[in-house]
Protein backbone atom coordinates (compact mmCIF):
# COMPACT_ATOMS: atom_id res chain seq x y z
CA UNK A 1 0.00 0.00 0.00
CA UNK A 2 1.38 3.41 -0.94
CA UNK A 3 2.56 5.45 2.07
CA UNK A 4 1.68 2.67 4.54
CA UNK A 5 4.62 2.02 6.83
CA UNK A 6 3.08 1.74 10.31
CA UNK A 7 1.54 -1.41 11.83
CA UNK A 8 -0.83 -1.18 14.79
CA UNK A 9 -0.60 -4.84 15.88
CA UNK A 10 2.50 -6.21 17.59
CA UNK A 11 2.31 -9.86 16.47
CA UNK A 12 5.02 -11.19 14.21
CA UNK A 13 3.94 -11.58 10.60
CA UNK A 14 2.90 -14.75 8.82
CA UNK A 15 4.68 -13.55 5.67
CA UNK A 16 3.34 -15.30 2.55
CA UNK A 17 1.90 -14.34 -0.80
CA UNK A 18 -1.55 -13.48 -2.10
CA UNK A 19 -3.16 -13.63 -5.54
CA UNK A 20 -1.02 -16.44 -6.96
CA UNK A 21 -4.29 -17.31 -8.70
CA UNK A 22 -7.44 -15.25 -9.07
CA UNK A 23 -9.19 -18.01 -7.14
CA UNK A 24 -7.09 -17.11 -4.08
CA UNK A 25 -8.94 -13.81 -3.71
CA UNK A 26 -12.75 -14.05 -3.52
CA UNK A 27 -14.94 -10.99 -2.97
CA UNK A 28 -18.72 -10.84 -2.67
CA UNK A 29 -20.63 -7.58 -2.47
CA UNK A 30 -23.33 -7.29 0.18
CA UNK A 31 -25.94 -4.92 -1.31
CA UNK A 32 -28.06 -2.48 0.69
CA UNK A 33 -31.15 -4.06 -0.85
CA UNK A 34 -31.96 -6.77 -3.37
CA UNK A 35 -34.03 -6.29 -6.54
CA UNK A 36 -37.75 -6.90 -6.05
CA UNK A 37 -38.52 -8.59 -9.38
CA UNK A 38 -40.64 -5.67 -10.64
CA UNK A 39 -39.79 -2.39 -12.31
CA UNK A 40 -38.30 -0.81 -15.45
CA UNK A 41 -34.65 -1.55 -14.64
CA UNK A 42 -32.89 -4.90 -14.83
CA UNK A 43 -30.30 -5.99 -12.27
CA UNK A 44 -27.83 -8.70 -13.22
CA UNK A 45 -25.78 -10.61 -10.66
CA UNK A 46 -22.46 -11.74 -12.09
CA UNK A 47 -19.35 -13.56 -11.03
CA UNK A 48 -16.31 -12.41 -12.94
CA UNK A 49 -12.76 -13.71 -13.17
CA UNK A 50 -9.79 -11.55 -14.13
CA UNK A 51 -11.82 -8.56 -15.30
CA UNK A 52 -12.57 -5.10 -13.92
CA UNK A 53 -16.14 -3.99 -13.31
CA UNK A 54 -15.77 -1.12 -15.78
CA UNK A 55 -14.56 -3.46 -18.52
CA UNK A 56 -17.62 -5.67 -18.05
CA UNK A 57 -20.19 -2.86 -18.13
CA UNK A 58 -18.53 -1.32 -21.20
CA UNK A 59 -18.80 -4.68 -22.98
CA UNK A 60 -22.44 -4.97 -21.89
CA UNK A 61 -23.23 -1.52 -23.28
CA UNK A 62 -21.45 -2.35 -26.52
CA UNK A 63 -23.37 -5.62 -26.92
CA UNK A 64 -26.66 -3.77 -26.42
CA UNK A 65 -25.65 -0.75 -28.54
CA UNK A 66 -26.52 1.60 -25.67
CA UNK A 67 -24.72 4.34 -23.76
CA UNK A 68 -22.53 3.25 -20.85
CA UNK A 69 -24.50 5.79 -18.82
CA UNK A 70 -27.43 3.36 -18.77
CA UNK A 71 -25.37 0.85 -16.82
CA UNK A 72 -24.74 1.01 -13.10
CA UNK A 73 -22.90 -0.75 -10.30
CA UNK A 74 -22.39 -0.25 -6.57
CA UNK A 75 -18.63 -0.76 -6.45
CA UNK A 76 -15.57 -1.19 -8.64
CA UNK A 77 -14.15 -4.67 -8.24
CA UNK A 78 -10.63 -6.00 -8.82
CA UNK A 79 -9.29 -7.62 -11.96
CA UNK A 80 -7.05 -10.06 -10.07
CA UNK A 81 -9.82 -11.87 -8.20
CA UNK A 82 -13.03 -13.84 -8.38
CA UNK A 83 -15.70 -11.25 -7.61
CA UNK A 84 -19.46 -11.41 -7.28
CA UNK A 85 -21.65 -8.32 -7.62
CA UNK A 86 -24.88 -6.87 -9.03
CA UNK A 87 -24.88 -4.68 -12.16
CA UNK A 88 -27.81 -2.71 -13.55
CA UNK A 89 -29.10 -1.67 -16.96
CA UNK A 90 -31.79 0.99 -16.89
CA UNK A 91 -35.04 0.92 -18.87
CA UNK A 92 -34.70 -2.57 -20.27
CA UNK A 93 -36.43 -5.90 -19.64
CA UNK A 94 -34.69 -9.23 -19.09
CA UNK A 95 -36.18 -10.45 -22.38
CA UNK A 96 -34.28 -7.76 -24.29
CA UNK A 97 -30.90 -8.91 -22.98
CA UNK A 98 -28.56 -11.09 -25.02
CA UNK A 99 -27.02 -14.24 -23.55
CA UNK A 100 -24.29 -12.37 -21.67
CA UNK A 101 -22.36 -15.57 -20.97
CA UNK A 102 -21.92 -15.86 -24.73
CA UNK A 103 -20.99 -12.19 -25.10
CA UNK A 104 -18.85 -11.54 -22.02
CA UNK A 105 -15.44 -13.07 -21.47
CA UNK A 106 -14.85 -14.78 -18.08
CA UNK A 107 -18.24 -13.78 -16.68
CA UNK A 108 -20.95 -16.01 -15.21
CA UNK A 109 -24.51 -14.70 -14.93
CA UNK A 110 -25.94 -15.84 -11.59
CA UNK A 111 -29.29 -14.05 -11.48
CA UNK A 112 -31.39 -11.53 -13.42
CA UNK A 113 -34.19 -9.56 -11.77
CA UNK A 114 -36.14 -6.40 -12.46
CA UNK A 115 -36.22 -3.54 -9.96
CA UNK A 116 -37.93 -0.20 -9.57
CA UNK A 117 -34.72 1.65 -8.75
CA UNK A 118 -31.41 1.88 -10.56
CA UNK A 119 -28.19 0.69 -8.95
CA UNK A 120 -25.77 3.48 -8.15
CA UNK A 121 -22.20 3.75 -6.87
CA UNK A 122 -21.90 3.22 -3.13
CA UNK A 123 -25.22 1.41 -2.66
CA UNK A 124 -23.81 -1.52 -0.70
CA UNK A 125 -23.22 -2.45 2.92
CA UNK A 126 -19.77 -3.85 2.33
CA UNK A 127 -17.87 -6.88 1.07
CA UNK A 128 -17.22 -10.43 2.23
CA UNK A 129 -13.72 -11.76 1.56
CA UNK A 130 -12.21 -15.23 1.43
CA UNK A 131 -8.49 -14.91 0.83
CA UNK A 132 -5.75 -17.52 0.63
CA UNK A 133 -2.39 -16.45 2.04
CA UNK A 134 0.04 -18.99 0.61
CA UNK A 135 3.65 -19.85 1.38
CA UNK A 136 3.44 -18.64 4.97
CA UNK A 137 6.17 -19.34 7.55
CA UNK A 138 4.33 -22.09 9.46
CA UNK A 139 0.63 -22.63 8.59
CA UNK A 140 -0.24 -24.11 11.99
CA UNK A 141 1.33 -21.24 13.93
CA UNK A 142 0.22 -18.68 11.35
CA UNK A 143 -3.42 -19.63 11.89
CA UNK A 144 -3.04 -18.61 15.56
CA UNK A 145 -1.21 -15.40 14.61
CA UNK A 146 -3.94 -14.41 12.17
CA UNK A 147 -6.66 -15.11 14.74
CA UNK A 148 -4.88 -12.96 17.34
CA UNK A 149 -4.36 -10.11 14.86
CA UNK A 150 -8.01 -10.17 13.81
CA UNK A 151 -9.17 -10.15 17.44
CA UNK A 152 -6.93 -7.15 18.12
CA UNK A 153 -8.27 -5.33 15.05
CA UNK A 154 -11.82 -5.93 16.25
CA UNK A 155 -10.93 -3.80 19.28
CA UNK A 156 -8.93 -0.98 17.66
CA UNK A 157 -10.36 -1.00 14.17
CA UNK A 158 -8.26 -1.30 11.01
CA UNK A 159 -6.25 1.66 9.63
CA UNK A 160 -8.36 2.86 6.75
CA UNK A 161 -5.63 2.84 4.09
CA UNK A 162 -6.43 2.85 0.39
CA UNK A 163 -5.07 -0.20 -1.43
CA UNK A 164 -3.10 -0.41 -4.67
CA UNK A 165 -6.35 -0.92 -6.61
CA UNK A 166 -6.92 2.80 -6.09
CA UNK A 167 -3.65 3.68 -7.79
CA UNK A 168 -3.14 0.84 -10.29
CA UNK A 169 -1.66 -2.48 -9.24
CA UNK A 170 0.84 -3.16 -12.02
CA UNK A 171 1.49 0.48 -12.83
CA UNK A 172 0.68 2.78 -9.93
CA UNK A 173 0.24 6.07 -11.77
CA UNK A 174 -3.41 7.06 -11.30
CA UNK A 175 -2.56 9.35 -8.40
CA UNK A 176 0.33 10.87 -10.37
CA UNK A 177 -2.10 11.82 -13.14
CA UNK A 178 -4.34 13.34 -10.46
CA UNK A 179 -1.46 15.34 -9.02
CA UNK A 180 -0.78 16.79 -12.49
CA UNK A 181 -4.43 17.81 -12.83
CA UNK A 182 -4.36 19.45 -9.40
CA UNK A 183 -1.22 21.31 -10.50
CA UNK A 184 -3.00 22.27 -13.79
CA UNK A 185 -0.30 20.58 -15.90
CA UNK A 186 -2.64 18.90 -18.38
CA UNK A 187 -0.01 17.78 -20.89
CA UNK A 188 1.98 16.10 -18.13
CA UNK A 189 -1.21 14.38 -16.93
CA UNK A 190 -1.81 12.88 -20.38
CA UNK A 191 1.87 12.02 -20.84
CA UNK A 192 1.90 10.27 -17.47
CA UNK A 193 -1.15 8.18 -18.34
CA UNK A 194 -0.28 7.18 -21.91
CA UNK A 195 3.52 7.11 -21.73
CA UNK A 196 5.69 6.59 -18.68
CA UNK A 197 6.44 2.84 -19.26
CA UNK A 198 6.74 0.55 -16.27
CA UNK A 199 9.16 -2.38 -16.08
CA UNK A 200 6.43 -4.63 -14.64
CA UNK A 201 4.31 -4.37 -17.79
CA UNK A 202 4.44 -6.84 -20.65
CA UNK A 203 6.67 -6.01 -23.62
CA UNK A 204 3.96 -4.74 -25.96
CA UNK A 205 2.40 -2.16 -23.60
CA UNK A 206 5.89 -1.14 -22.46
CA UNK A 207 7.04 -0.56 -26.05
CA UNK A 208 3.84 1.29 -26.95
CA UNK A 209 4.30 3.69 -24.05
CA UNK A 210 7.95 4.16 -24.99
CA UNK A 211 6.95 5.09 -28.56
CA UNK A 212 4.55 7.68 -27.15
CA UNK A 213 7.31 9.19 -25.05
CA UNK A 214 9.41 9.44 -28.22
CA UNK A 215 6.63 11.39 -29.95
CA UNK A 216 5.69 8.53 -32.31
CA UNK A 217 1.96 8.76 -31.71
CA UNK A 218 0.64 6.68 -34.61
CA UNK A 219 3.21 3.92 -34.05
CA UNK A 220 2.29 3.90 -30.38
CA UNK A 221 -1.43 3.65 -31.19
CA UNK A 222 -0.86 0.82 -33.68
CA UNK A 223 1.16 -1.23 -31.21
CA UNK A 224 -1.20 -0.83 -28.25
CA UNK A 225 -3.26 -3.97 -27.56
CA UNK A 226 -7.06 -3.78 -27.31
CA UNK A 227 -6.78 -4.02 -23.53
CA UNK A 228 -5.31 -0.48 -23.52
CA UNK A 229 -8.62 0.92 -24.74
CA UNK A 230 -8.41 4.08 -22.64
CA UNK A 231 -4.90 4.98 -23.77
CA UNK A 232 -5.98 4.37 -27.37
CA UNK A 233 -9.00 6.62 -26.88
CA UNK A 234 -6.79 9.47 -25.67
CA UNK A 235 -4.19 8.90 -28.37
CA UNK A 236 -6.85 9.01 -31.06
CA UNK A 237 -7.82 12.51 -29.95
CA UNK A 238 -4.18 13.67 -30.06
CA UNK A 239 -3.48 12.11 -33.46
CA UNK A 240 -6.58 13.71 -34.99
CA UNK A 241 -5.64 17.10 -33.54
CA UNK A 242 -2.11 16.88 -34.93
CA UNK A 243 -3.37 15.83 -38.37
CA UNK A 244 -5.85 18.70 -38.43
CA UNK A 245 -3.64 21.55 -37.18
CA UNK A 246 -0.09 20.24 -37.29
CA UNK A 247 0.30 20.66 -33.52
CA UNK A 248 -1.28 19.59 -30.25
CA UNK A 249 -2.57 22.35 -27.99
CA UNK A 250 -3.53 22.29 -24.33
CA UNK A 251 -7.19 22.14 -25.36
CA UNK A 252 -6.42 18.93 -27.26
CA UNK A 253 -4.88 17.42 -24.15
CA UNK A 254 -7.99 18.42 -22.20
CA UNK A 255 -10.17 16.75 -24.87
CA UNK A 256 -8.03 13.61 -24.55
CA UNK A 257 -8.78 13.51 -20.82
CA UNK A 258 -12.46 14.19 -21.50
CA UNK A 259 -12.65 11.24 -23.92
CA UNK A 260 -12.37 8.82 -20.99
CA UNK A 261 -15.38 7.28 -19.19
CA UNK A 262 -16.59 9.46 -16.33
CA UNK A 263 -15.76 6.96 -13.54
CA UNK A 264 -12.16 6.70 -14.78
CA UNK A 265 -11.40 10.38 -15.28
CA UNK A 266 -13.01 11.24 -11.94
CA UNK A 267 -10.72 8.67 -10.34
CA UNK A 268 -7.50 10.59 -11.10
CA UNK A 269 -7.92 13.42 -8.59
CA UNK A 270 -9.66 11.02 -6.20
CA UNK A 271 -6.58 8.77 -6.34
CA UNK A 272 -4.31 11.69 -5.50
CA UNK A 273 -6.57 12.53 -2.55
CA UNK A 274 -6.27 8.88 -1.49
CA UNK A 275 -2.48 8.99 -1.78
CA UNK A 276 -2.37 11.98 0.56
CA UNK A 277 -4.92 10.36 2.89
CA UNK A 278 -2.61 7.35 3.25
CA UNK A 279 0.25 9.66 4.21
CA UNK A 280 -1.91 11.19 6.90
CA UNK A 281 -3.15 7.81 8.20
CA UNK A 282 0.39 6.49 8.38
CA UNK A 283 1.33 9.32 10.74
CA UNK A 284 -1.89 9.09 12.76
CA UNK A 285 -1.39 5.33 13.25
CA UNK A 286 1.76 6.10 15.22
CA UNK A 287 -0.26 7.81 17.96
CA UNK A 288 -3.42 5.67 17.85
CA UNK A 289 -6.45 5.34 15.60
CA UNK A 290 -8.85 4.45 18.43
CA UNK A 291 -8.12 7.53 20.56
CA UNK A 292 -9.56 11.02 20.74
CA UNK A 293 -7.28 14.05 20.60
CA UNK A 294 -8.58 17.59 21.18
CA UNK A 295 -9.14 19.15 17.77
CA UNK A 296 -10.18 15.86 16.11
CA UNK A 297 -13.14 16.04 13.76
CA UNK A 298 -15.46 13.15 14.69
CA UNK A 299 -18.18 11.45 12.62
CA UNK A 300 -20.90 8.96 13.56
CA UNK A 301 -21.83 5.70 11.83
CA UNK A 302 -23.79 7.59 9.16
CA UNK A 303 -20.73 9.77 8.53
CA UNK A 304 -22.41 12.83 10.04
CA UNK A 305 -20.25 15.29 11.95
CA UNK A 306 -20.44 15.34 15.75
CA UNK A 307 -20.34 19.06 16.49
CA UNK A 308 -20.60 18.85 20.27
CA UNK A 309 -18.14 16.34 21.71
CA UNK A 310 -18.67 15.05 25.24
CA UNK A 311 -15.14 14.39 26.45
CA UNK A 312 -16.55 12.24 29.28
CA UNK A 313 -18.03 9.68 26.86
CA UNK A 314 -16.00 10.09 23.66
CA UNK A 315 -13.51 7.31 24.43
CA UNK A 316 -16.33 4.86 25.16
CA UNK A 317 -18.12 5.89 21.96
CA UNK A 318 -14.93 5.30 19.96
CA UNK A 319 -14.43 1.91 21.61
CA UNK A 320 -18.00 0.96 20.63
CA UNK A 321 -17.47 2.18 17.03
CA UNK A 322 -20.46 4.51 17.32
CA UNK A 323 -18.13 7.38 16.34
CA UNK A 324 -14.75 7.63 14.60
CA UNK A 325 -11.95 10.20 14.29
CA UNK A 326 -11.38 11.40 10.72
CA UNK A 327 -8.72 12.56 8.30
CA UNK A 328 -9.29 14.59 5.13
CA UNK A 329 -9.57 13.49 1.57
CA UNK A 330 -8.08 16.85 0.70
CA UNK A 331 -10.11 19.17 -1.48
CA UNK A 332 -10.94 22.81 -2.05
CA UNK A 333 -13.50 23.09 0.75
CA UNK A 334 -12.67 20.36 3.26
CA UNK A 335 -12.08 21.66 6.80
CA UNK A 336 -8.85 20.63 8.51
CA UNK A 337 -8.64 19.38 12.08
CA UNK A 338 -6.89 21.21 14.89
CA UNK A 339 -4.45 19.96 17.50
CA UNK A 340 -2.14 17.02 16.81
CA UNK A 341 -4.24 15.73 13.90
CA UNK A 342 -4.35 19.20 12.33
CA UNK A 343 -0.57 19.43 12.48
CA UNK A 344 -0.29 16.14 10.60
CA UNK A 345 -2.65 17.39 7.88
CA UNK A 346 -0.92 20.75 7.49
CA UNK A 347 2.48 19.04 7.23
CA UNK A 348 1.34 16.81 4.35
CA UNK A 349 -0.08 19.79 2.45
CA UNK A 350 3.16 21.68 2.93
CA UNK A 351 5.29 18.71 1.80
CA UNK A 352 3.26 18.40 -1.40
CA UNK A 353 3.59 22.13 -2.16
CA UNK A 354 -0.13 22.50 -2.83
CA UNK A 355 -3.08 24.35 -1.32
CA UNK A 356 -6.67 23.29 -0.77
CA UNK A 357 -7.65 25.65 -3.60
CA UNK A 358 -5.45 23.61 -5.98
CA UNK A 359 -8.18 20.95 -5.96
CA UNK A 360 -10.51 23.27 -7.86
CA UNK A 361 -8.53 22.14 -10.95
CA UNK A 362 -9.30 25.34 -12.92
CA UNK A 363 -8.33 23.84 -16.30
CA UNK A 364 -10.49 20.74 -15.77
CA UNK A 365 -13.05 22.00 -13.22
CA UNK A 366 -15.40 19.01 -13.67
CA UNK A 367 -12.61 16.82 -12.30
CA UNK A 368 -11.95 18.97 -9.25
CA UNK A 369 -12.92 17.98 -5.73
CA UNK A 370 -14.28 19.76 -2.67
CA UNK A 371 -12.90 17.01 -0.46
CA UNK A 372 -14.50 15.23 2.50
CA UNK A 373 -13.57 13.92 5.93
CA UNK A 374 -13.19 10.12 6.12
CA UNK A 375 -12.86 7.80 9.08
CA UNK A 376 -9.26 6.90 9.95
CA UNK A 377 -10.30 3.32 10.74
CA UNK A 378 -12.95 0.73 9.94
CA UNK A 379 -14.69 -2.09 11.76
CA UNK A 380 -14.01 -5.72 10.87
CA UNK A 381 -16.59 -8.48 11.50
CA UNK A 382 -17.39 -12.16 10.85
CA UNK A 383 -13.76 -13.25 10.98
CA UNK A 384 -12.62 -16.82 10.46
CA UNK A 385 -9.22 -18.43 9.83
CA UNK A 386 -8.40 -21.94 8.68
CA UNK A 387 -5.23 -23.74 7.72
CA UNK A 388 -4.74 -24.81 4.09
CA UNK A 389 -2.02 -26.95 2.52
CA UNK A 390 0.68 -24.31 2.28
CA UNK A 391 -0.77 -21.40 4.22
CA UNK A 392 -3.99 -20.05 5.69
CA UNK A 393 -7.39 -18.85 4.49
CA UNK A 394 -8.85 -15.77 6.15
CA UNK A 395 -12.46 -14.66 5.94
CA UNK A 396 -13.99 -11.37 7.08
CA UNK A 397 -16.57 -8.70 6.32
CA UNK A 398 -15.63 -5.01 6.05
CA UNK A 399 -17.69 -1.90 5.14
CA UNK A 400 -17.92 -0.49 1.64
CA UNK A 401 -15.02 1.62 0.47
CA UNK A 402 -12.52 -0.18 2.71
CA UNK A 403 -9.67 -2.38 1.54
CA UNK A 404 -8.96 -5.99 2.46
CA UNK A 405 -5.25 -5.40 1.98
CA UNK A 406 -5.31 -3.09 5.02
CA UNK A 407 -6.26 -6.18 7.02
CA UNK A 408 -3.85 -8.55 5.27
CA UNK A 409 -0.79 -6.32 5.80
CA UNK A 410 -1.37 -6.47 9.57
CA UNK A 411 -1.50 -10.28 9.42
CA UNK A 412 1.46 -10.69 7.05
CA UNK A 413 3.47 -7.71 8.35
CA UNK A 414 4.43 -6.68 4.84
CA UNK A 415 3.19 -4.10 2.38
CA UNK A 416 0.91 -5.54 -0.28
Amino acid sequence: MLNAETFITNNKGTNGTIRELNEDFYVEEVPLSLPTGEGPNTWIQIEKNGRTTLDVVLDMARALHISRKRTGFAGMKDRSAITRQWLCISNITPEELPDFEEVLHNVKVLDIKQNQKKLRMGQLKGNKFKINIKNTNDPCEDKKIAEEVLESLKITGVPNYYGYQRFGEVRSTTHLVGKCLVESDIKKAVDTYIGNPNENEHNQPHEARQLYDEGKLQESYNLMPKSMRYEKSMLKELIQAKEKRGEITEKDYIRAIESLPKPLKRMFVNAYESYLFNKIINERSKIGINKYYPGDIIIDQEERWIHEIDENTIEEDINNFTVNPTAPLLGSKVPLAEGVQGEIEEKVIEEENITKESFECPKTPKLGSHGVRRSIRFKIEDTHVEEIDNGIRVEFFIPRGCYATAVLREIMKKNI
